[in-house]
């Protein structure tokens, strides 16, 4: 494996690793709250109690969207092929540019491969919807910030 594809399948890692860390935050939260709904006894204060359940099944709600949305993103991050590489600019690539580093896959942040910084970012996001598509040398202008891709990988 070449040293660009080792940067690219540490960064891949990574955000399946942020992906992961999310899915069992939210999995402990919905089993939190699931184990409270059960538990909780009819109080002397009905309605006290009702409001309470209420409160509860709302946030389990909320807590299964973000499930169902964490479980999104982990398939749209499974369909990368980090041994891919193009001359354009889509899903998997690294854009290197005179203002940061892109990997395109999901949104999950800064990290640091190789003593250098790269944005995770989603495809759907502001300046993933400009980078797509675009060539080593293209301009492009984001949050008037005018930068030059570099580099694809």
């Amino acid at each position: 494996m070449t040293k660009t594809n080792d940067i690219k399948q540490n960064l891949y890692d990574q955000c399946q690793s942020f992906i992961d860390i999310r899915f069992h935050t939210i999995q402990h939260t919905i089993n939190e709250i699931q184990e409270s709904l059960t538990s909780e006894t009819k109080s002397s204060a009905g309605d006290k109690h009702e409001t309470g359940r209420a409160m509860l099944q709302l946030e389990r709600e909320k807590a299964g969207q973000q499930l169902a949305e964490i479980q999104k993103v982990n398939q749209l991050l499974s369909k990368i092929d980090v041994s891919k590489s193009s001359n354009s600019i889509g899903l998997g690539s690294i854009a290197y540019t005179t203002q940061a580093n892109y990997f395109v896959a999901v949104s999950a942040g800064e990290f640091t491969v190789a003593n250098e910084k790269f944005y995770a970012i989603s495809a759907n996001t502001p300046i993933g919807r400009l980078l797509l598509g675009k060539t080593t040398g293209d301009k492009i202008q984001f949050r008037d910030q005018n930068f030059e891709i570099i580099t694809i990988i």
